[in-house]
């Protein structure tokens, strides 16, 4: 779970504020947790994040506590509260871990956490969430033959310093510990299908499916004119998920287009894709591809107009296309929380919010999201949206479209160098070309005579 800030706290999808010790309140918000991602409920802060208006005493907590947990079925299993001194003055804190099992109110009603509020699911919501539950959570199963000995030192050294920047504090237990604590481990020192892909320098080894496949096509299509295969470049990426992250973006990076736009006087390199939604696309995948899923990997499918990215598994839990930006629900949770610690995720939550955005400030159209049944693919096109010309684009000739390009490539063009530009073309022709543009306000000239030169207005 990710550190929690108590001195600027903010509520959110795992963050709950609450003013008083309202055992409804608190049974609601224990089962949406319980049925997300977990979460933390700080109490003493009133929804803005300033201090209650009224102390809560720890035994009315307590009191409130024992009557949520009989209304929760079956009950959460929560921990004991912590009392921190802040200041914001003397707050409860409550970690609610994530739980395999359905939870729902004595009412019936079944809550996921849904942004800073708890939303009661519907029918057909409630039975994705329950078929997601009954599976289990595959990243926690023992890898058999697989132990700790088995766990790279230099990836789990790698990992505990991006920890510490992320977490702004050295982590100085005994690793084994850690390691059980983030589930990388069972009780018996075993490892989990998690703890093999986090820190095994080749989980292949036991997971020959958690791969990646890149595949570079020449044209639109996975065949070519001939019928055959149309890639230029096809392999199979492997090594623990941090490095399959790095190597695949490297590899999309090393194949993209560049195109140089001149902006004023500068000249701009642009790439086929912006790099977050890249970024993002990989990393989705590798978080929340269904690792159950046995020959099928993860599929990366570079065309001349689009990028695709194909994750084995279906939208977990809740998750729909439509409601993908707004609800959150992880089939993975600790490999989330292994590459959130390790820096790949920016702010849990917000990747595919951030993916739109950045596609639309680049001209691109939005991502495509392709949910099936075993698949889940997000599609990334490079065709950008033309942008409507400027007025003074439409009132000038081919002659002068010529001169501005070379205005914007030079910062400037003298009357010689036009009438290099526009050889057997008149000079009187030239100069009324550049007195026009003047006139209208595109160009400004600048001094006299054999000085005179013109440039962007």
């Amino acid at each position: 779970m990710p550190t929690l800030d108590l001195e600027k706290p903010e509520q959110g999808p795992r963050v709950a504020f609450m003013e008083k010790a309202d055992a409804d309140v608190i049974a609601e918000t224990l089962v949406a947790f319980a049925n997300t991602e977990g979460g933390t409920i700080i109490f003493g802060l009133k929804e803005d994040g300033e201090p209650a208006t009224k102390k809560i005493e720890a035994q009315s907590l307590e009191k409130a506590l024992k009557a949520a947990d009989t209304a929760c079925n079956p009950p959460v299993v929560i921990g004991t509260w912590e009392q921190i001194e802040s200041e914001k003055g003397t707050l409860f804190t409550l970690r609610v871990p994530r739980s395999i099992e359905l939870h729902a109110l004595a009412d019936g009603r079944v809550l996921i956490r849904s942004g800073v509020k708890n939303r009661p699911l519907g029918g057909q919501e409630i039975l994705k969430l329950a078929s997601a539950k009954s599976t289990g959570d595959y990243e926690l199963e023992v890898v058999p033959g697989a132990t700790m000995d088995d766990f790279s030192n230099k990836i789990i050294t790698e990992y505990l310093t991006k920890r510490a920047e992320r977490t702004k504090r050295p982590y100085n237990g005994k690793i084994a510990d850690l390691m059980k604590e983030i589930g990388a481990v069972n009780d018996e020192a075993k490892a989990t299908v998690s703890g093999i892909l986090l820190f095994a320098e080749y989980p292949q080894h036991w997971l020959p499916q958690s791969s990646v496949v890149f595949a570079k096509f020449v044209g639109k299509t996975p065949r070519g004119e001939n019928g055959l295969a149309g890639y230029t470049r096809r392999e199979e990426l492997t090594g623990p998920l941090p490095r399959l992250i790095e190597n695949s973006w490297n590899l999309i990076w090393s194949e993209m287009a560049v195109s140089a736009v001149v902006k004023g006087l500068e000249r701009e390199e642009t790439y086929e894709y912006p790099q977050f939604a890249v970024r993002e696309a990989i990393v989705n995948a590798i978080c929340h591809r269904d690792y159950r899923l046995k020959g099928r990997r993860i599929e990366i499918r570079m065309y001349s107009d689009r990028l695709e990215v194909i994750s084995p598994g279906g939208l977990p839990g809740f998750i729909t296309v439509e409601n993908i930006v707004d609800e959150h629900f992880s089939r993975n949770p600790r490999i989330v929380s292994g590459l959130f610690q390790w820096g790949y995720i920016e702010e849990l939550g917000l990747g595919i919010d951030r993916m739109m955005e950045v596609m639309q400030q680049a001209g691109h159209k939005p991502p495509y999201f392709d949910a099936r049944p075993y698949s889940f693919a997000v599609t990334l096109f490079n065709e950008r949206e033309r942008q409507k010309p400027p007025e003074w684009a439409r009132n000038t000739n081919h002659r002068q479209a010529r001169a501005l390009q070379y205005i914007r490539e030079h910062g400037s063009i003298t009357n010689r160098e036009y009438r290099s530009l526009c050889q057997g073309v008149s000079a009187e022709t030239l100069r009324l070309d550049l007195a026009d543009m003047v006139e209208q306000g595109i160009l400004l000239k600048v001094g006299s005579k054999k000085g005179t030169y013109y440039i962007l207005k």
